[in-house]
């Protein structure tokens, strides 16, 4: 049976990473010069973005855990009767965790380098794109990570043995 309670827990916990993405984005380190008697010095502004980039990550954690103890991982619950609702909840698996482990990449890549500050020119800062692209495929496993979930949830509520008291040896 889908569980709308956690549906609603997933989706808010994606919405809030998307947005922590898409706030990292515009908050991300800008730099300036700074030139005294010593030379010239790379002056970063205070930013957030490090902070909002591992808040954005782990909440993409943990909306993928919730999905992945719910439907057991795919591998260890129960059955999954053949038919429409299986043969979408496999690909939706795997298009999930692809598009999970490309999220968690750009994310972890924004916030490293972002955090990262080299005190004498060339001064490095985050290329623009990084936290959004992150934030994209927050919103791309989301989707799919509860479509995935619907789907695995009604392929296993289908499931009916045809008659318990006999040993068959069928398409199962």
């Amino acid at each position: 049976m889908t569980s709308i309670a956690l549906l609603v827990v997933v989706f808010v916990f994606d919405l809030v990473a998307f947005a922590l993405a898409v706030l990292a984005e515009q908050r991300r380190a800008k730099t300036s010069f700074y030139e005294d008697a010593n030379g010239r010095y790379c002056i970063y502004q205070p930013e957030v973005a490090t902070s909002l980039g591992v808040a954005s990550l782990v909440l993409l954690l943990a909306s993928q855990l919730l999905i992945m103890v719910a439907t057991r991982c795919l591998c260890c619950g129960k059955a999954l009767t053949p038919g429409t609702s299986r043969s979408l909840a496999i690909p939706l698996f795997v298009s999930c965790w692809v598009t999970f482990i490309i999220a968690e990449i750009c994310l972890m890549a924004g916030t490293v380098e972002n955090g990262y500050h080299s005190r004498h020119p060339p001064c490095k800062a985050l290329r623009k794109g990084v936290f959004g692209s992150g934030a994209a495929f927050v919103i791309f496993t989301g989707v799919i990570s509860e479509l995935y979930y619907v789907y695995y949830s009604k392929a296993t509520d289908d499931f009916v043995p045809d008659n318990v008291n006999e040993l068959r040896m069928g398409i199962y």
